[in-house]
């Protein structure tokens, strides 16, 4: 519309669309020119067929970005920041979402990190979940029939570190759960949308922000961490269901039915809590996370900790191996009654015969899950 104004107001358009237009226009052809390359350099190095194998990771790689905001700042105030969003962005992805709430404030970097980890955490789960996060952990999360259930699972989980956090819901946010998220301090909620009565109620939060992100289609895009001159990338880690259903036993008594159950939603957390992660869940809700910790058994004393009295019955999930007995023993005097973990240390059998000795159940999953 304000092309055709300028034309019929002047028969032409100003310098500054004519410059706006050709910018468009490059970065277009740049994205086009960058597939091309992409596609002819795997060509030229390895033939059709090895490019059709190897096509995420050829050897000339564009990434054709749009700017979508200049933030406030960065991860911390005397940083700059900017927003950026891929050229071709999957539906439901976090960049393509919309606000939709009030809040006072726009989007922060920090905000945009943690949404983007709260939604791909309650994203692992078919049934409805809600996700409490801070600085990019898990705090809280739960599963149930019911969104509102499962959000003041997740809350109750945590309730101290929830305070002031990131909320992300794998369903769309209805009433019940407005009025459940109203009762305390929450920074943004991501959901796939929000029922108008569910929008009116949270409106009335003046500092909260509502993003309705709808529904992903696609999950498999590539993962990139910058590095001094360059990235490192890789496929994003979408494993994780069934790894646990399938998982070898390794102790002399098997996990029951329940507490395998408990231990699979544990173990899909897990892999969402920076490493070293241990996550402690009763049922589909999380007790005790410990996150970060520079030793596994430091991580396995944060999460027992967390979780207090409810450590007793709970079980664990480990993102990586127990390279020693140390981890579930000091689990088994906290009352934890099943474990999950890949395996792989040499040093299996001494955990194994640390567990049976404590009457642990464990799982060997053969899959790692770190996160850095």
């Amino acid at each position: 519309d304000g092309i055709l104004d300028e034309l019929k107001a002047r028969d032409e358009v100003t310098e500054g669309t004519r410059r706006r237009l050709a910018a468009k226009a490059y970065a277009h052809t740049a994205a086009y020119d960058g597939a091309i390359a992409a596609y002819l350099s795997e060509v030229a190095a390895g033939g059709e067929e090895e490019a059709a194998k190897t096509a995420s990771f050829p050897p000339y790689l564009t990434l054709p970005l749009e700017r979508v905001a200049i933030l406030r700042y960065g991860e911390n105030p005397h940083q700059a920041g900017a927003w950026y969003r891929e050229r071709r962005a999957p539906h439901g992805a976090l960049a393509l979402a919309e606000e939709v709430g009030a809040g006072g404030k726009e989007l922060s970097f920090n905000n945009l990190v943690d949404l983007d980890a709260a939604l791909e955490a309650v994203r692992e789960f078919d049934r409805p979940a809600a996700a409490v996060i801070k600085h990019t952990n898990p705090c809280g999360l739960a599963v149930h029939d019911e969104l509102s259930e499962a959000y003041r699972l997740a809350r109750e989980g945590d309730p101290v570190s929830a305070f002031g956090g990131i909320v992300a819901l794998n369903r769309p946010c209805d009433l019940a759960t407005a009025q459940i998220i109203a009762e305390t301090f929450i920074e943004c909620v991501v959901a796939p949308y929000f029922e108008e009565d569910a929008l009116a109620r949270l409106e009335k939060k003046k500092k909260l922000r509502l993003v309705a992100v709808g529904e992903a289609t696609d999950r498999k895009a590539l993962a990139f961490k910058r590095i001094t001159g360059g990235f490192v990338i890789q496929d994003a880690d979408l494993t994780g269901a069934g790894e646990v259903e399938e998982a070898k036993v390794a102790t002399k008594r098997a996990p029951t039915d329940e507490e395998r159950a408990a231990l699979a939603f544990a173990w899909k957390v897990c892999k969402h809590v920076k490493s070293n992660a241990i996550v402690l869940a009763q049922g589909e809700q999380v007790v005790g996370v410990g996150a970060g910790q520079m030793s596994r058994v430091q991580a396995v004393h944060l999460a027992c900790d967390k979780a207090g009295d409810e450590s007793k019955g709970a079980v664990l999930a480990s993102d990586a191996f127990f390279p020693f007995p140390d981890g579930v023993l000091a689990a088994a005097e906290r009352g934890v009654i099943a474990v999950a973990q890949p395996g792989g240390s040499v040093k299996d059998d001494e955990v194994i015969a640390a567990c049976d000795e404590a009457g642990i159940a464990m799982v060997l999953t053969g899959v790692r899950h770190f996160r850095h």
